[in-house]
């Protein structure tokens, strides 16, 4: 029951804090910190110590694989460079030098200065997913920190365990060599082996539920065979951490193939639970650790004031030693002609972000309880991590939105994502109207046909609405068929209540209901673009493949500035307009009544742009592209 109680307590204050961190808009990773710091001088919970099981087997696994299976496989390869630069050069250069630091500062075996080095070298995973999603870094940054989160682990682990063996003997930079390669080539191998053989056995089930549970035990079945799998001679074997990381990329970026919709659905919906329980979780018993930590460092024989320096010694050396790294690994690649010409230089303020950007968790933690009972100051270093751990929390989680600000960072912009989600959907719609023509026209009735073209243009045009600052047709069906919803739900639980229905049936038509709710484009005040300061100008590349739009750049004056020419003259109403770059004829949309459209139809005049205040984007019919 004592077990039970503190699993309780400990998820229920999780839930607790972390919705009111939400509602005030504050940090939950960094409140529950507090709170746990808090509580474990107030007794509030039980004397509860991490270990390394349960969180390199228990926790580990299934947030590395939650964090991977979200990874784009594609920004992954592309920004494979500086994720190595950073989840390897790095993790080896500030092993390099804390353990130095530590151990001149503390007079201890380099070695162990090297253990503790591994030990605080890892941004973690959970830290930088949670925090830089929050403040809406750049995407490219936040793909950086995460695939480096992802594989830092690994290498610190590594580099780790050939320390603590380096502290109770000898070993020979061959032998060290070897596990790496044993490990890095081990773990991929693993990982792409377990990847090919989830992904077949899933094509094959048909259960959504079967699906998910195959899915749950997959950060498992990749990490325990590649962390009891021993290459004899070495001591080593392939690195659980990089085949769980494999898997996950891998069988996310198949899931489209290897999955229903369904199964997707229920896929993300049941790993972003154990991610919310896991990840907060996680950040409350970092901070239940402090009493313990510091307790066991004050049986050390060194003075308090001694410790006390060196442990902020460390914090500053982590911060500025990954601050020292990330600008040259930033800019020297681009002295090299094929990568200057071939990737954009990241501006100063992106690169900043990136270096300040390094907090560590739980993974610290958990491998400074890894060090041997025997290591000299164990007690001193196991409280370094945990300063290290808590100190870049505090001080960079903190300050991280700050700087943003500051530094006038440009995060992801929702408008000019609903200009590319508009593009693309266009695109697929065009590929299904495709089918329909060629395919299906005159095999089915035509009421069947008009309904699918009906379905398949309202979702398109409903991407096109959100561009506009007023509440559109597509936002107008969706609150109101919510109301109706709503409304029926209230009758069916009526019908509920006099208990002459059987509740199977119930329950079905309360699924269709709950099926029809979810899947509903919901449309909020905050997805207009009418509260926009700037014109919305997505990046155009001169050297693109759409010459129309290379050409049409001269705004024309408008035949008819007060609206649309033929609504005018019908007495129409209209919802958007748009503006031909040909000939100044104003049209309106397709979700009014098409005259834009069917003007290019008339004249051929390829391109035509918004004729909404703030925007300034354009289409091209034939080529289908934005501008």
């Amino acid at each position: 029951m004592d077990t039970a109680f503190t699993l309780v307590t400990l998820l229920a204050t999780v839930v607790a804090v972390s919705a009111l961190a939400g509602k005030y808009g504050l940090s939950a990773p960094l409140v529950l910190i507090v709170v746990g710091i808090a509580g474990s001088y107030i007794s509030v919970f039980p004397d509860y110590r991490l270990t390394p099981e349960i969180v390199l087997v228990g926790l580990l696994p299934p947030l590395l694989y939650a964090a991977a299976i979200r990874t784009s496989l594609i920004d992954f390869e592309a920004n494979l460079r500086p994720i190595a630069l950073l989840s390897v050069g790095l993790v080896l250069f500030t092993t390099v030098v804390v353990g130095f630091l530590v151990s001149a500062l503390l007079h201890i075996p380099l070695a162990a200065g090297f253990a503790l080095g591994a030990v605080v070298a890892p941004p973690d995973a959970v830290a930088a997913t949670a925090i830089a999603r929050r403040i809406g870094l750049p995407r490219r940054v936040v793909t950086i920190l995460e695939g480096e989160s992802l594989v830092n682990d690994a290498t610190a682990i590594v580099t780790l365990r050939t320390s603590i063996a380096a502290i109770s003997g000898s070993v020979s930079a061959w032998q060290v060599g070897a596990g790496f390669v044993v490990s890095a080539v081990g773990g991929v191998a693993i990982g792409l082996a377990v990847a090919m053989v989830v992904g077949r056995i899933r094509r094959h089930i048909q259960d959504e539920v079967t699906d998910v549970a195959v899915s749950l035990l997959t950060p498992w079945i990749a990490y325990l065979p590649a962390e009891e799998i021993h290459v004899p001679g070495l001591d080593s074997q392939p690195s659980g951490v990089l085949a769980v990381v494999v898997a996950g990329i891998i069988l996310g970026h198949k899931s489209p193939i290897i999955q229903s919709g369904a199964s997707r659905l229920f896929e993300r919906t049941n790993w972003a639970t154990i991610s919310y329980v896991l990840e907060n979780s996680v950040f409350l018993l970092i901070g239940l650790q402090i009493r313990t930590i510091v307790d066991d460092a004050r049986g050390s024989d060194l003075s308090a004031t001694r410790i006390t320096l060196s442990c902020i010694a460390v914090l500053v050396t982590v911060i500025v030693v990954r601050m020292v790294w990330v600008f040259p690994a930033t800019y020297l690649p681009r002295l090299i002609p094929s990568v200057a010409e071939n990737e954009q230089r990241p501006t100063p303020q992106s690169a900043f972000l990136v270096a300040w950007t390094g907090m560590r968790g739980v993974v610290t933690l958990a491998a400074v309880f890894l060090l041997p009972e025997d290591t000299p100051q164990r007690e001193v270093l196991v409280l370094m991590a945990f300063v290290v751990t808590v100190g870049t929390l505090m001080i960079q989680g903190l300050s991280v939105p700050w700087l943003v600000r500051r530094l006038r960072v440009p995060g992801p912009d929702r408008h000019e994502d609903h200009l590319q989600e508009a593009a693309i959907f266009q695109a697929v719609t065009d590929a299904g109207m495709e089918y329909l023509d060629k395919e299906v026209e005159g095999t089915v009735p035509e009421p069947v046909m008009d309904r699918l073209r009906s379905r398949a243009t309202d979702r398109t045009n409903a991407v096109w609405e959100r561009l506009g600052g007023i509440e559109t047709p597509s936002a107008q069906y969706s609150r109101l068929r919510a109301e109706m919803l709503r409304r029926e739900r209230q009758e069916l639980l009526r019908i509920r209540a006099l208990g002459t229905v059987d509740q199977s049936v119930l329950t079905r038509i309360m699924n269709a209901l709950d099926v029809e709710e979810s899947i509903l484009d919901r449309l909020s005040e905050g997805e207009t673009t009418a509260d926009r300061d700037t014109d919305l100008r997505p990046t155009y590349d001169p050297n693109g493949a759409c010459e129309h739009l290379a050409v049409a750049c001269v705004v024309p004056d408008p035949v008819t500035p007060q609206g649309c020419e033929e609504c005018l003259r019908d007495g129409l109403d209209w919802v958007h307009l748009r503006l031909c770059m040909g000939c100044g004829h104003v049209g309106c949309c397709d979700s009014s009544h098409g005259h834009a459209t069917a003007h290019f139809e008339q004249t051929g005049h390829p391109v035509m742009r918004s004729f909404e205040p703030g925007e300034a984007w354009r289409w091209c019919f034939l080529d289908e592209a934005t501008g």
